[in-house]
């Protein structure tokens, strides 16, 4: 197939935008109150969930239990969490999104002396007027909380949202992921995200060969236990309709579907094009360092970004340690 450079905002470059504050929307103090006034509209106030330290530790999760979920979520819309003034803005990032750059850091959300259950509505509320909540995991879970639960990550079934481990560039499998940090961690834990469309152009430019290699199909693994269900096929790379491109990497998960038993090993055109891309990535001129603080809100649109998180080393006080809420949405 003939593989071409894609045109259009979702290349960018990381050393260009540095000093450029152009992605960034810092809340008002107006915004503020209205999102807390939005928080006490839908009455979910302070109670908290030892359910969700039973699903961070990987625990069966019961129908009743998985129900309960996904009404949690059900509960916070875009019509009960009204944003009279808010609202226009997260439109306006819902459309940078999807037309612009395909990422906004939203700062200055209130997140200060709320309950885990408050935190959990403010994303959802926030994240409802931009798109659609998908559940995630098999608990159908509209919010998850990324925190180190200690779980080993070579581990089959171990999440990159379980460990404090660092992660590669990878971009998550829905349109859009968003999240707000609640904690930072005691160091570390920095978020960095490129634009994988310019990482694309770059390999055509330079590998045309290797670029081919992109949009063949790939083994990935769910890492939902050893059985053939868990490894599938799809291309890194494929053609958007109307135009563009779509980029799907992870390399944690393409090595670690390595282990399946009718997974045939990497061929060297592919060994080679993964070099490439994590040379790229790392590569100062396309990366974006952010560290997230508390209040921040980071959206990433996966199809035109990759995102990674740098090691990090956590409080010895629960209530001090790093905690994100991460969202799922769809766009369409």
């Amino acid at each position: 197939m003939a593989v071409a450079e894609v045109l259009g905002p979702g290349e960018w470059l990381g050393s260009e935008l540095r000093d450029d504050d152009s992605w960034r929307i810092r809340l008002t103090e107006a915004h503020r109150q209205e999102v807390l006034s939005a928080v006490h509209a839908t009455g979910r106030e302070t109670t908290e969930r030892p359910r969700q330290e039973a699903l961070a530790a990987g625990c069966e999760v019961t129908e009743a239990r998985r129900l309960e979920i996904m009404d949690a979520g059900s509960e916070v819309s875009r019509e009960s969490f009204r944003l009279p003034t808010l609202g226009p803005v997260l439109r306006r990032v819902r459309d940078e999104l999807t037309h612009g750059r395909g990422f906004v850091l939203l700062q200055g959300v209130p997140v200060e002396g709320l309950s885990e259950r408050q935190c959990e509505t403010v994303a959802l509320g926030l994240a409802s007027h931009v798109g659609g909540i998908v559940p995630q995991g098999p608990e159908g879970a509209p919010v998850m909380h990324v925190r180190d639960t200690g779980a080993d990550p070579s581990h089959a079934r171990t999440k990159s949202y379980q460990h404090s481990g660092r992660l590669g560039y990878h971009s998550d499998p829905t349109d859009v992921v968003a999240l707000l940090c609640v904690r930072p961690a005691k160091s570390g834990g920095l978020s960095a995200v490129v634009s994988s469309v310019a990482v694309h152009n770059e390999v055509v430019r330079t590998r045309p060969d290797l670029a081919e290699v992109l949009y063949e199909p790939w083994w990935h693994d769910r890492r939902t236990g050893d059985g053939p269900d868990s490894f599938y096929t799809k291309p890194i790379c494929a053609a958007r309709p109307g135009g563009g491109v779509s980029i799907a990497y992870g390399p944690d998960y393409l090595r670690s579907a390595q282990r399946g038993a009718t997974v045939p090993p990497f061929t060297r055109a592919q060994e080679e094009a993964m070099s490439l891309l994590d040379d790229l990535t790392n590569d100062p001129r396309f990366r974006l360092t952010m560290d997230l603080r508390p209040g921040d809100l980071q959206f990433l649109n996966n199809h035109v970004t990759l995102h990674s998180r740098t090691a990090y080393e956590d409080h010895l006080e629960p209530s001090r340690r790093r905690h994100l809420l991460r969202l799922w949405l769809s766009m369409s």
